[in-house]
């Protein structure tokens, strides 16, 4: 079993939900942002989600829009997220990680090149949120013959039709994006998400992680309930910009964390006394 899966089948066996934690590589710089991902999963972050900045994020809100342009004032890009990934995978062999961006680095890269790079330096899938299913196929195939899922994403206004299109060919676990818009925009409704669950889980058999929306550990909790994986990205790399904006960027680390554990604490214990 690759690591993802493995990962959800122990959530599952566990009777609860996953915390995907989501950071921008090279924010607020290479060292620290090594720092940050050493200690997510100590700090209960199930799954990594780690973005690789870019000059045109048209789908992120201004949290992350500001971590990446942190990112790429501190020399990030798609090479080295991916030698952060290898240095994360010295210390951390089963903690599984995933990339998210936007295609133009990937296709400046080469699709089969930044494939290869991507499973050589210990990333588990890929999620490139402005590749749709009609022309994700040369990196999506790139991807599967180096075992990597590409991961879709479903929003609110998938309907049925839409929803095959998206299921078909979809590996890894399907990203609903519980809100139109931009990341960080508005908190989600949980009722919402519950009435989607149930709509989506007739589309597919694959984990359903839901993002977009969420910030506070109550949230968490509620989305926690009814979806496979909670997503928490914008509350997160808000902590790393409260770092510098004290001009402490080195107290991000921990920040970082104290953050994670908080919202892990919640999506841990959301099901606890709920009955199925």
């Amino acid at each position: 079993m690759s690591r993802l899966e493995s990962t959800f089948a122990r959530l599952k066996q566990e009777g609860r939900a996953g915390l995907v934690a989501y950071v921008m590589a090279h924010d607020p710089d290479a060292e620290h942002c090594s720092e940050i991902l050493r200690a997510l999963p100590n700090a209960g972050a199930d799954i990594i989600e780690l973005g690789f900045p870019f000059t045109d994020p048209m789908a992120d809100g201004p949290s992350i829009q500001r971590a990446g342009r942190r990112a790429l004032e501190a020399g990030g890009s798609l090479s080295n997220t991916l030698a952060l990934v290898a240095r994360f995978r010295e210390a951390n062999a089963t903690t599984p990680l995933i990339l998210m961006g936007y295609l133009n680095p990937v296709e400046q890269m080469g699709y089969a090149t930044f494939a290869a790079a991507a499973r050589q330096a210990g990333v588990d899938g890929a999620i490139i949120v402005d590749a749709p299913p009609e022309e994700d196929r040369e990196v999506r195939t790139a991807l599967a013959s180096e075992g990597l899922p590409l991961i879709r994403l479903a929003t609110p206004t998938s309907d049925a039709a839409r929803l095959q299109k998206i299921t078909d060919g979809a590996a890894g676990f399907l990203y609903y994006v519980s809100l139109t818009g931009v990341t960080g925009a508005r908190s989600v409704a949980a009722d919402e998400v519950k009435a989607a669950m149930t709509r989506l889980r007739r589309a597919t058999d694959l984990p359903i992680a839901v993002g977009f929306g969420v910030r506070e550990p109550t949230a968490a909790a509620a989305i926690a309930r009814v979806a496979d994986a909670v997503v928490v990205g914008s509350a997160i790399v808000d902590e790393v910009a409260a770092a510098i904006d004290a001009g402490k960027p080195h107290e991000a680390p921990a920040r970082v964390a104290a953050k994670v554990r908080e919202l892990s604490e919640a999506v841990r214990s959301a099901r606890i006394g709920v009955e199925a």
